[in-house]
């Protein structure tokens, strides 16, 4: 009966580290104070992060595994691990996005940020060391292949051409990850998470009546091995991309997240991809609900698993893992794969290494949220960014001594939300075209024309 006792009072001295931690430390893992992390391997740092999820995955009962397969993954108290919300954007910035479940909030001590890859990643951390972030693997950038100026995304990409999106690919996924600009800087370790998407061939939202959830995308193998694949290819080759989403649509009548030659043969085996595999928020529920690809759920569960997928953005691999299993659809030691490589990433986030402020990147604070460093860093991106089409009788540079009043009008000329896109984080200081333009000329008068 004392062992007994015992044994409840550290479970519910662990069920206490877990859901007490102030507000402003950031979740993680393996707690020095916790008397039972002694006793875990996957706590113990000096050995490969391979053994240690092996023990870690070890442990889990099946219901505690099938939890982790989807964004929202669940705590799990026992073993002092907290939720962790897979789902963080930062293509324009560290973003907060409305009325979806992510990982980086703006409501507390930071709540602002920069944009472009390098100060990304910096400042996406400092957001975690703040504690308000739930995450660090954050679903960008987008490397489609932007061929048709009809599709509505084009602008999160870099454009038509697939050498120039993979050389962007590998700068930003080093930036934003924390290696160094030519590479191999890294390691093992992660600053953040990057997430290269959306694998692959698609561009294409809603047109006559075909939208991306069912559009099957006829592409020839030359063309896919020419066009859409070397941005990914680039991305986790020379990028060492440490995840990748695939998309909606299907390819060949294949659906991205069930194509086997797709993520295991050619991501994974031939370009040696070493990180996770994400759907597109609930991409796997349209396999069965939208496409009609399978004969029932359970289906489409097992295809998007053997295929080599880790995690659900949505809900229907915890809706349906259980019952593929009891159906014999589905294997446990897929479930054991994925998970093998969910928690590898984020023990290389440090997440399962103790005090986050005790570990290589637990030193970037708030203070480096909207740096000037950073603040310079986004203007320089921002002058070298821009492309003057045409100056007639070169009025541009504007004369200040000569320019007395400027009539300014259109709507975009006074927002600051259509300067940051789509994506993106409160800016730190955002100055719009009016307000720069005020500041240069002391007579303006301003309209907004047109707003639709």
């Amino acid at each position: 009966m004392k062992l007994l006792n015992l044994s409840l009072l550290i479970h519910l001295c662990s069920l206490l580290l877990v859901s007490t931690q102030p507000t402003d430390q950031p979740p993680f893992s393996c707690d020095s104070t916790d008397p039972l992390t002694k006793s875990y391997k996957f706590c113990k740092t000096t050995l490969p992060i391979n053994r240690r999820v092996e023990d870690l995955v070890s442990r889990l009962t099946l219901d505690e595994k099938i939890s982790q397969l989807i964004n929202t993954a669940a705590a799990i108290p026992r073993l002092g691990i907290p939720g962790y919300e897979w789902w963080s954007e930062a293509l324009h910035g560290v973003a907060f996005v409305a009325n979806i479940s992510q990982g980086i909030r703006f409501n507390g001590t930071i709540r602002s940020a920069t944009s472009f890859p390098q100060a990304i990643g910096i400042e996406a951390r400092g957001v975690y060391n703040a504690g308000q972030a739930r995450g660090m693997t954050f679903w960008t950038p987008n490397i489609n292949i932007f061929r048709d100026p009809r599709w509505g995304r084009g602008q999160e990409t870099p454009g038509e051409d697939p050498l120039v999106t993979g050389k962007y690919a590998v700068s930003f996924v080093r930036g934003i990850q924390g290696d160094s600009f030519e590479g191999g800087k890294l390691g093992e370790s992660l600053q953040v998470s990057a997430c290269c998407k959306h694998f692959t061939a698609y561009d294409l939202d809603n047109w006559k009546g075909i939208n991306r959830f069912v559009f099957d995308a006829n592409v020839t193998l030359q063309d896919l091995a020419d066009t859409y694949q070397p941005p990914f290819q680039s991305c986790i080759e020379k990028g060492k991309a440490s995840g990748v989403m695939c998309a909606y649509n299907r390819i060949n009548g294949v659906p991205n997240c069930a194509d086997y030659n797709l993520l295991s043969k050619t991501a994974r085996g031939q370009w040696g991809f070493n990180g996770y595999i994400t759907s597109d928020c609930d991409a796997v529920s349209i396999i069965y609900d939208e496409q009609g690809y399978v004969k029932e759920p359970e289906d489409a569960v097992a295809d998007v698993l053997t295929a080599g997928m880790d995690l659900d953005c949505g809900e229907y691999l915890k809706n349906y893992t259980g019952s593929a299993i009891e159906k014999k659809k589905v294997a446990v030691s897929d479930i054991d794969r994925a998970l093998h490589n969910l928690f590898s990433i984020r023990m290389r986030l440090g997440l399962f290494n103790g005090n986050p402020a005790k570990q290589p990147f637990g030193n970037i604070g708030s203070d480096q949220v909207c740096s000037q460093e950073h603040l310079n860093l986004a203007l320089e991106a921002a002058r070298n960014g821009i492309v003057l089409l045409k100056n007639d009788n070169r009025l541009l540079p504007l004369a200040k001594t000569e320019i007395t009043s400027l009539a300014v009008i259109g709507p975009n000329a006074n927002s600051s939300e259509t300067l940051v896109g789509n994506y993106a984080g409160p800016p730190c200081n955002p100055v719009t075209p009016l307000q720069g333009l005020q500041s240069y000329v002391k007579n303006i008068n301003y309209h907004p024309g047109c707003s639709t």
